[in-house]
């Protein structure tokens, strides 16, 4: 089992955040943040103004930067984006703000399928 790190509510972070584990923000945080190759969850409570890098980026909370995920990027129905966002793929739920630059390019890193022997 993959245990995720968390950033709690009443945590304010200024500077660099960088992970090599999945990573959830509940707090706030402005400057950067580095979790390439594993996936962002940014909740409903929480308040981002930073550049962000990682696989997957899943905003639930209100973010404003430019993000950069290498798989995808999931806006849920909470969520405030704004800035410039690039991805393979950008998925973004009625009720969502969004405003900003958006690249949808590239190519998703393919998911190996294990058959059943």
């Amino acid at each position: 089992m993959q245990t995720a790190a968390y950033i709690g509510p009443s945590i304010h972070i200024k500077g660099d955040v960088r992970a090599q584990e999945p990573l959830t923000i509940a707090g706030q945080v402005s400057g950067t943040i580095d979790v390439s190759g594993h996936p962002l969850t940014v909740t409903e409570a929480a308040h981002i103004d930073a550049d962000v890098k990682a696989h997957t980026i899943v905003i639930a909370g209100t973010v404003d930067g430019h993000l950069t995920a290498e798989e995808r990027i999931v806006v849920q129905q909470t969520a405030t984006l704004s800035g410039e966002v690039s991805a393979p793929a950008l998925t973004v739920h009625d009720g969502a703000t969004v405003q900003g630059r958006f690249e949808i390019a590239g190519h998703r890193q393919p998911v190996a399928l294990k058959l059943a022997v």
